[in-house]
């Protein structure tokens, strides 16, 4: 605590920390938009590919499947995929969420409001 201030030098550490864990914050949400993650359906047939954040990017689809009888197969496949690939960005944006928490020395369950 800062001499003479009383109580507010502990706000000011407080608004410190809240304005650190603002940019940390910031630094992650850009980043999750760079990370990608692919996920995959059928053996590796249909390849789903989005950002952290959940945003598909690509479909990639080998063409040994595109059958007129297999329609509706392929269509789950591409489906799955593409959950695959939302599952995998949630829990890599849920990892990097609870390594700034950890950074910041909060609780490691905390839940952030995005």
């Amino acid at each position: 605590m800062m001499k003479g201030l009383g109580g507010f030098g502990d706000m000011a550490k407080m608004m410190k920390a809240a304005k650190e864990m603002q940019d940390k914050m910031g630094q992650m949400q850009a980043d999750l938009e760079k990370l990608t993650v692919t996920g995959e359906s059928g053996a590796g047939l249909v390849k789903a590919t989005c950002t952290a954040k959940g945003e598909l990017t690509a479909l990639d689809i080998d063409p040994s499947i595109f059958q007129p009888s297999e329609k509706e197969v392929v269509e789950d496949l591409i489906l799955a995929a593409i959950k695959d690939a939302q599952r995998r960005a949630q829990d890599k944006m849920q990892s990097e969420m609870g390594r700034i928490t950890q950074d910041l020395g909060l609780p490691a369950d905390m839940k952030f409001p995005f």
